[in-house]
């Protein structure tokens, strides 16, 4: 019996008139009529007693409509709830940023929001420190996260966060250095990676909580020649990383921050001529993926890399 007939049989059998239930329905009194003769062929009795005068409902029909009335309004119910839920999916997008990235994120929104006007947008700022935390906890429905920088990396991280799925590289730029005014790096045009060997590099609090991958990326433990690098203080927001950078300390740096905190007192920022290239992508919880988390992933998707450098 299909759901439509089923229908027709309930409605019927409140208005016990075929034009009302077929005016009701917006569908002919021939269409019911042949409802119920297929229901009564199927079920092999009589479900409604007819004559000029009335309908109304046998024995078998009463029992009948019982049985699938219940079961009729699970399957609406069922059917609304999801639609409820569906409309709040839609209804709504929380990002989740590191540092400024909203702003280097303005061509994606700025064409995602003329797609969906209808989404309410929100960026929430997340820490470097347990980063993934606000996805695993519904707080944010999407991210950006560093990437590694080599497929090998990329693979630890795919096989590290096992819940969660890589979307696009939305971003590449350069890494500096941060040091302070009077460190001697701070006079050169640039610095090799090798001489990261030379110095104490800023260290990341909570490590037992942050993957190697990500640790390697910032604060990686040795140089490409494998001298290692001394591990300075544990920071663990971006006012500590600034304030920890004295004397011989100094910190790897995405280079956003020269665009976004570049006249800070007493910072230097300096180019490393051979790190590989920083890159940004979106990632968001597997099993919570959201239709406009979709639909925000798919514009950056049409949109591509945004590449950055150092001018």
């Amino acid at each position: 019996m299909e759901l439509r007939d089923i229908e027709i049989f309930l409605v019927l059998a409140e208005e016990l008139h075929f034009s009302r239930t077929a005016e009701r329905l917006h569908v002919s009194a021939a269409r019911v009529s042949q409802a119920i003769k297929k229901q009564e062929r199927a079920i092999g009795g009589d479900l409604f007693v007819r004559d000029t005068r009335n309908v109304r409902l046998t024995p078998l029909g009463e029992r009948l409509h019982r049985d699938l009335k219940a079961g009729y309004q699970l399957i609406e119910d069922g059917i609304e709830g999801a639609k409820a839920e569906s409309r709040g999916a839609m209804a709504g997008l929380t990002i989740g940023v590191i540092g400024p990235q909203a702003h280097d994120l303005v061509p994606v929104t700025t064409v995602f929001r003329a797609r969906h006007a209808e989404c309410e947008l929100t960026f929430r700022e997340v820490g470097f420190i347990e980063p993934l935390a606000p996805l695993r906890a519904g707080e944010v429905d999407l991210q950006t996260c560093w990437f590694p920088a080599d497929d090998e990396g990329l693979r630890e991280m795919i096989t590290s966060e096992p819940d969660m799925t890589l979307g696009p590289v939305v971003i590449t730029e350069p890494k500096v250095l941060m040091t302070a005014d009077t460190h001697p790096f701070a006079q050169r045009v640039s610095v090799s990676m090798e001489e990261l060997g030379d110095c104490a590099l800023l260290g990341f609090k909570g490590l037992d909580s942050i993957p190697d991958y990500w640790v390697q990326i910032h604060s990686p433990s040795h140089t490409p020649g494998g001298r290692p690098i001394p591990r300075g203080p544990a920071v663990g927001n971006w006012e500590e990383t600034m304030a920890k950078v004295v004397d011989r300390t100094v910190c790897l740096v995405s280079a956003e921050a020269l665009r976004y905190y570049p006249r800070r007192a007493g910072i230097s920022f300096v180019p490393i001529h051979d790190a590989p290239r920083g890159r940004w992508g979106l990632v968001w919880r597997t099993d919570r993926e959201t239709p406009m988390a979709r639909a925000y992933v798919q514009v950056a998707r049409d949109i591509g890399t945004r590449h950055f450098d150092l001018d």
